[in-house]
């Protein structure tokens, strides 16, 4: 998959970049990454410009995941770029909550760059 711009939203730095890596093992070409703390983060962000993909966190402070996927449907700089939530095991309503708002899926922490291949690619695959 080439040249796909990525945000990555989670409170956690040093996840932030376990995320990155994971993406880029699965075969993933990153050009751009960025990086935001809390969905305000994000928001702010993607004002500034677009991406091709967006992996969120579900649990964080000032601005959980499902209420950043609530308002990143309102930004111009978003519209049709798929959303992955990045949750943990306990977390199974959260999941079914992000799905029914407009998570394109959901990966499990801990995972494996298979994991992240198996869940993100088909997501950037060219629409037919």
């Amino acid at each position: 998959m080439n040249n796909v711009r990525a945000l990555i939203v989670d409170d956690s730095s040093v996840m932030r970049k376990i995320v990155e890596r994971s993406l880029r093992q699965a075969g993933i070409n990153l050009t751009e990454v960025q990086e935001a703390a809390n969905g305000a983060e994000a928001l702010t962000t993607l004002d500034n410009g677009g991406v091709d993909l967006i992996l969120c966190d579900i649990n964080m402070p000032v601005m959980d995941g499902i209420e950043f996927l609530r308002q990143v449907k309102d930004v111009e700089n978003a519209q049709g770029v798929p959303v992955v939530m990045i949750t943990t095991e306990g977390s199974e309503s959260n999941v079914v909550q992000a799905l029914s708002i407009g998570a394109r899926g959901y990966i499990r922490k801990p995972f494996t760059p298979e994991q992240v291949k198996e869940h993100v690619l088909p997501l950037l695959a060219p629409k037919k």
